[in-house]
Order: C-alpha cells, then structure tokens, then sequence
C-alpha cells in the first residue's frame, strides 16, 4: 500500500472525475490518516486532522491562483505530510475531526517599539494559543517558531531588528551544530517570524535576505499566522501584509505578557488618520478603526477579576476613538466631529458614535476601584468634554500625553500637524484651567526638514514655558513613503541634529525637576508594583496618579480596607504617602495607610470642602 501510494505521488498530475472537483473532495476515515515513508528507515508519527466541512479547502489557493479545468491539483496536494498509513480496511464513511494532540511548536518572542507592539503580541500568543501552540520559552534556542514583532518609526529600532535576524538565521543555518554542542535545545530548525510595522514596511527585502525569514505577517493578519506556519512545512513562504479597514481584533483575549499582575494595557482602536508628513504609521497600519464598547467593558471586567488595578487605554490617536457600531448607515452625519479650539485635520470624520470621553466615562463609572490611563492621544483631539470627564472622575488619572513635535509654527506646519504654537499654548493654558493639578507629558522631533536655529530656539522655549513632567525626545530620521519622504530634504546634518537633541534633554530636565520639586509636602496615592530594585529588602514603589515613581520604606502601617490594625503593604495596593524628598527623577516619601482608591478622593474631597467653608 506504501509503495503504491508512493508511486502515485511522484506522478506529475492526476485528473478527477467531474463529481470529484478538487473543492468538494471528502476524506472519509474514523481514524487518522497515516502514511508509511519508504524513503526514510526511522518511523515518526503524525497526527493529521481535517475539520468536519461540506468543502474541502485546498491548502496553497490563498497565496496562489485558481487551478484551471486542465491543472487540477495532486494527489500529494490533498494529503498532509505524515510518515505512516493505515490500512485501507480502516477508512470509514465519517470525517475526521481535529486532533488535539498534534505536535506543536515552542514559542520565543521579543518586541521593539511601542506599548501597541506588546499588546500586538500578546493578541498573538492567544491566536496561536487558540491554535494549539501552547508552550513559550525564555530563550531562542530552545524555540522551533521565533516571533520578532517588529517597529518602523526610527532607523535604530529597525537595526536591532536585523542584527536579531543574523542570529535567528545562524540558529537556522546552524542547527545540527548547535543541538550536538548543547547551544540549542529545539527539536528542529526554528521558524523565523517577523511581525508588525517593518513587516508591512520592508516585507518584500525581509523575505530576500538570504532565506533569514520564513513567514511576514503584518499588523492586520495575525489571524493567519497558524496558516502562514503550515505554509512553510509545504516549502512554501508566508507573507500577509494586507491592511483591514475593520480589523480590530475585539474578540480575542490577549495572553498577558507582562509579569505585573496588577497593570494591564488595553487596546480600544488601531490604525491612525492623521497623515503627519514624517510618520510611517498609517502605511503599516491603515487607517482607524474602534472597537465597541462592550466588547472593551468586557476585557476590563475580566481583568478586574484577575487583579488587576490599573488600565492603560491603547490606540495609535487614542483620543480620535469613535465607536459607530451602533449607527445607522447614512450617507449624512448625525453630528460633527468636535476638535481641540484653534486645531484643524486632514480627515473627515463620516459617521460620529460614541467618543472617547464616553468611553473614559463608562470605564470609570463601572470600575470605581480601577485606574485609567490612556497613550497615545492627539492634540487636536482633547473637546471640552473629554477634559470635564478627567475632572469629574476620580479613578481617570490626571496626566495627559501632549505630543507637541516642535515648538515652531513653520515645522509644525511642514510636519501637518494642523496646529501652531500658539494653538497649542492656548490648549495647555485651557488643560491646567479645567484640570489644575494635571501632568503634563510629550514628545519631540529634533532636526526635521528645514529646521533652522531659530525653530529649535523655540522647541527650547516651549519645554521652558510648559514645563513638561516627562518627555520622548528623538533626533530625526527619514522614512520611506512619508509625505515628508516625498516632498522634503533630509537637510540637517547628523551632528546638528545630535547637539539640538542634547541641548533639548538638558533644558527638559531642568525644566521637569521643577515638577518634581512641587510635589515635596504634597500626599500623594500610590498604587504599589513591587520592591524598589535600588534597595529591595527595605523599600517598595510604584506610579502616583500623575505617573510621577514614589518610593517609601517597607513598614507595618494602618489598613483602612480591612481595618485589621496594621501590615506590609503588597504589590496591588493603594497607599498613602507623603511626600518627604525629590530627586527631580522620581519622589521618596512616608507610607502613611493603605486605603482604597474610592475612599482617598472622598476624603480629599471632603477635606477640600471643608477648607474652603472656613475660608
């Protein structure tokens, strides 16, 4: 029967009958195929299921055309590889279900770039969980499938990345070599995986570089990763890189990567519309799309269940989130879009849902004892009521991402940012009016197209006039398919670009000591996440409410929770301190009490009411 079959698959092309079109072959076995390989003297065995369908899906067709009439497929295309057969007496008139014992690979991963990255990846690891890839290992030599996910906005992050794929490639190439000497521990060759922005960006380079590379999948496709994998078994290269106006991936439950138990992000939206002339985002991950409501209450909800304390709510322009799922289809919309005073944009918003401020409100409303926080945000896109919603609730943490870019209007308006400087002061002065106590946080560009001395001296002069609490400072670098890429000239040279940056961090970190500085006296609600790494014996630390680091000494002190006297704070919880000393990089304080984060702002509310009726 083996040699027969054989024979039959080294055939070049066997024909069917009409009734047996190769898209409605049926495999009709109780048991599960198993074919005997006369060309290897060791047995292995192989589990091969088929789903239960009036169809049968032919393996390749996705990434290749439709057989004509006269190129029908093979035999060999209709059965999996496996190295044994069952007898012919076996084969019975019922499908074969899946098997949930198929032999799956160990997972390593690494991520470059953004938080975004990292929830990517961990919405990965559940879709290859879901597919039967269970097992993860700490270190690429014990991995038979390497995902490097992937970032594209600056040239260093892209660098690491192919120094990372010369090694996968040496552990491919090399395999034989490294299992005998005890290097690697895989059981085969690994699978090498690049996700993410610079799979989208550079896909087409990624696969020609020398065999380095088995499968591309971009932002959008990561549900066909377990397809793309297989594709590689059959010689085949993976490559999905389409972009999805509706991806969103709402209904799947990300694995969580991070070790803090008690911090979570939560992606609500993806893509981005803005079109800024030196960001690469919308062309390796579309254009923007939110996820509804419910479907984010309910991740939150299951997070709350496990612990978790505090929620940081993700999109590429977090605050441009618009759930429409509940609108009708009209070719009018049934509002217009509200932006930040004095801010224009490119895009038009078709039809208007529920807004981010509806969407902040709810998650507070439902989750008194919960954290929000939320990165990253636009400034056009902060309306009056999104900034009265982070007033009014308590559990909305008081710090906002301000992305300026620049502080020269003529850069800003080579950049399509759709604002001025003036513009933006007047936003920060309206922030602070609203929301007194606010953090304020950005980032900035050193050294864009045409940037003279003078447009840096007023990057310079809007830190000092701001006062930022923190920053992400770049020196410039170009990409491909940016408008800037099309219309500018990379004209600042390296090193000016590298003395701007410079002269930048030293003005920032004058100018966020101050920050720093104010807090000293001040009581502070810090949500505990563990030991401080510079003394982890003696202190603990974690965020307050604008994001600021406190420290404080590990020592019994009162619980208003349990009212059960005094005890150590643990990671997760809300502690009081007061605020003692100031490194203008992080706070040191005394532990006071724990407290619930509901009862802290009552009590301060309380407190405040009480001072201003004697006053």
């Amino acid at each position: 029967m083996a040699s027969s079959l054989s024979t039959m698959l080294s055939q070049p092309r066997i024909k069917f009958p009409t009734q047996y079109s190769p898209f409605n072959v049926r495999f009709l076995s109780s048991k599960l195929l198993e074919v005997q390989s006369t060309s290897c003297r060791r047995r292995r065995r192989t589990s091969v299921a088929l789903r239960r369908s009036s169809t049968f899906s032919v393996r390749n067709f996705s990434q290749c055309h439709s057989p004509s009439k006269d190129q029908i497929p093979s035999l060999r295309d209709f059965i999996p590889k496996a190295t044994h057969t069952a007898p012919a007496s076996d084969v019975q008139s019922e499908h074969v279900m899946i098997s949930d014992v198929m032999p799956r690979g160990r997972i390593y991963h690494e991520t470059y770039g953004c938080q975004m990255n990292v929830n990517d990846m961990e919405i990965v690891l559940s879709i290859m969980k879901n597919a039967g890839y269970t097992e993860s290992v700490e270190v690429p030599e014990n991995a038979e499938i390497i995902f490097i996910n992937t970032c594209a906005i600056r040239d260093n992050a892209e660098l690491k990345v192919w120094q990372r794929l010369n090694y996968f490639w040496f552990l491919k190439r090399q395999w034989k070599s490294n299992v005998a000497s005890g290097r690697s521990q895989s059981a085969r060759p690994p699978k090498v995986v690049v996700l993410g922005c610079m799979a989208e960006r550079l896909k087409d380079k990624i696969l020609d570089a020398d065999k380095m590379v088995d499968v591309v999948c971009g932002p959008d496709a990561y549900r066909d990763l377990p397809r793309l994998l297989e594709e590689v078994d059959y010689g085949q290269k993976g490559i999905n890189t389409l972009l999805s106006l509706e991806e969103t991936y709402a209904d799947i439950n990300p694995v969580r990567i991070s070790k803090n138990c008690i911090s979570a992000f939560v992606s609500v939206m993806r893509g981005c519309n803005n079109m800024c002339s030196f960001c690469i985002v919308p062309f390796t991950r579309g254009r923007e799309r939110s996820r509804p409501v419910e479907s984010i209450v309910k991740e939150v909800a299951e997070l709350w269940k496990e612990g978790v304390k505090e929620v940081t709510v993700l999109g590429q322009n977090v605050n441009s989130y618009n759930d429409t799922s509940g609108v009708e289809n009209s070719d009018e919309p049934a509002v217009s879009w509200e932006l930040s005073d004095g801010f224009s944009s490119m895009c038009k918003v078709k039809h208007v849902g529920l807004r981010f401020a509806d969407l902040l409100d709810r998650l507070a409303i439902e989750f008194p004892e919960m954290r929000f926080r939320y990165t990253s945000p636009h400034p056009k896109d902060f309306p009056d009521d999104l900034l009265y919603v982070m007033q009014n609730r308590y559990n909305i943490c008081k710090s906002i991402h301000l992305p300026a870019q620049s502080g020269s209007s003529a850069v800003l308006e080579r950049m399509r940012r759709g604002y001025t400087r003036e513009a933006y002061l007047d936003l920060v002065k309206k922030i602070r009016g609203i929301i007194p106590d606010i953090g304020i946080t950005s980032d900035f560009i050193c050294g864009f197209c045409g940037e003279t001395e003078e447009d840096h001296k007023d990057t310079l002069s809007l830190v000092k006039t701001v006062g930022y609490d923190m920053a992400y400072m770049f020196a410039y670098s170009m990409r491909e398919k940016t408008h800037a890429h099309r219309k500018y000239v990379d004209d600042v040279p390296e090193d000016v670009k590298q003395r701007r940056l410079t002269e930048l961090i030293e003005v920032f970190r004058g100018s966020t000591g101050q920050c720093y500085d104010a807090k000293i006296g001040t009581l502070q609600l810090v949500l505990v996440e563990g030991p401080n790494k510079r003394a982890p014996d003696t202190e603990l630390i974690g965020k307050s409410d604008r994001g600021h680091r406190v420290s404080f000494t590990n020592l019994p002190i009162p619980d208003k929770v349990d009212h059960n006297g005094k005890r150590n704070p643990k990671v997760g919880d809300y502690v009081e301190v007061h605020i003692t000393k100031s490194t203008r990089a992080s706070l040191f304080g005394e532990a006071l009490a724990i407290t619930k984060l509901s009862s802290f702002y009552n009590s301060s509310h309380e407190e405040a009411v009480a001072y201003a009726s004697r006053t």
